[in-house]
């Protein structure tokens, strides 16, 4: 444990050296000391260190094992009778109090810190951009739906919008326009050019345009385009019941949110895997000694967050669609594709991790 946290400082401590020299003209828009320290880096320590506590405790496993191995400890221990089991005991109890302790973070305390430093960051760093999104068709309430060609999220407007409501089926109303923006002051939608068509339940239809219509309508720019950077300020019962909303209107980045709920989960319950694996390589004495231990640990990181970025482009370009094999299988057992691809990587690591389990005590 004193190794994990003493690791964690000294990458911390690089990381934001780094990330002082890189942004430094940033700071220099307006930010105080006050919003730099207890607005910014005390939420970022917040997050990255979470983020990348499995990864840092792997390697201060690495360096703390080789240590001993070094020291022909491990030859000791195993000779005297004591199994490579008994060994990993007190491994497993280190790796549980930091993956509880992660996911504590994960699922309530980070979000909360994430609300500062985005803040911080769309007001001084990289302001809010938010993309123009094209061709929107959303499903905003049971039985009511409503399309935009594009439309904007930063100026909370669309052009060629539609506004469908159903009744079992049946067509109760279309409202259309060539322009929409949303009026902040009173929370309506002014319409540029409208058209509504109206039907009713004897089938007669009545139509009415006109030049500029004020109205309000049963949705929010935001459920049009969700701020990918919001979901990161909900814990997970708020992300948990966002996603069973978006999900009901057909938001084409479900898979994004899906993924990023796992993620809360998959990336602290790594830690058993990074353990396992970290103990397994390091408790052999070597002729390179702690240099080619840490070597080996920093290429595995590599590898993981290599792994885990291409698994995730898989799940959000498609490959692991349903539509294909894998992704009819994993429907099948009531997974979803993007929620798989967060936990591949966990999963062929574990595999890698009890090879050479299986391996070290030989």
């Amino acid at each position: 444990m004193g190794s994990f946290f003493l690791t964690m400082i000294l990458i911390l401590a690089i990381a934001i050296v780094f990330d002082i020299s890189e942004k430094i003209d940033d700071f220099q828009n307006g930010a105080t000391m006050n919003e730099i320290v207890f607005d910014y880096y005390i939420n970022f320590i917040a997050f990255y260190g979470n983020l990348f506590s499995a990864l840092i405790l792997f390697i201060s496993t690495i360096w703390f094992t080789s240590r001993i191995a070094s020291n022909t400890e491990v030859v000791a221990i195993l000779t005297s009778g004591t199994s490579f089991n008994r060994l990993l005991r007190p491994y497993f109890i280190g790796a549980t109090i930091i993956c509880i302790l992660s996911l504590t973070l994960n699922h309530l305390l980070v979000p909360q810190t994430n609300i500062k430093r985005i803040a911080f960051e769309e007001k001084y760093i990289t302001g809010v951009n938010r993309p123009i999104n094209q061709k929107v068709h959303r499903q905003v309430l049971p039985g009511h739906y409503v399309y935009f060609e594009t439309f904007s999220g930063l100026r909370q407007s669309g052009y060629q919008f539609t506004y469908e409501t159903f009744d079992d089926h049946r067509l109760i109303s279309k409202l259309s326009a060539d322009f929409v923006r949303l009026d902040t002051a009173t929370g309506a939608w002014r319409l540029d050019n409208y058209r509504l068509r109206t039907v009713d339940s004897l089938g007669n239809e009545f139509i009415a345009t006109g030049r500029r219509l004020d109205t309000v309508l049963q949705f929010t720019s935001e459920q049009i385009a969700p701020k990918l950077s919001s979901i990161a300020t909900m814990n997970s019962a708020e992300l948990s019941a966002f996603i069973a909303q978006e999900e009901i209107t057909g938001n084409e980045n479900i898979a994004s949110y899906q993924m990023e709920m796992q993620r809360r989960s998959s990336y602290p319950l790594s830690s058993y895997v990074f353990v396992l694996l970290a103990v397994s390589l390091a408790s052999q004495k070597k002729r390179g000694g702690l240099g080619i231990n840490i070597a080996i640990g920093l290429v595995i990181c590599a590898i993981y967050v290599f792994a885990m970025q291409i698994s995730q482009t898989f799940a959000t370009t498609g490959v692991l669609s349903s539509d294909k094999w894998l992704g009819k299988t994993l429907m099948w057992i009531h997974i979803q594709p993007a929620e798989f691809a967060i936990w591949l990587p966990n999963l062929l690591f574990a595999i890698i991790a009890v090879w050479r389990y299986n391996k070290a005590p030989k």
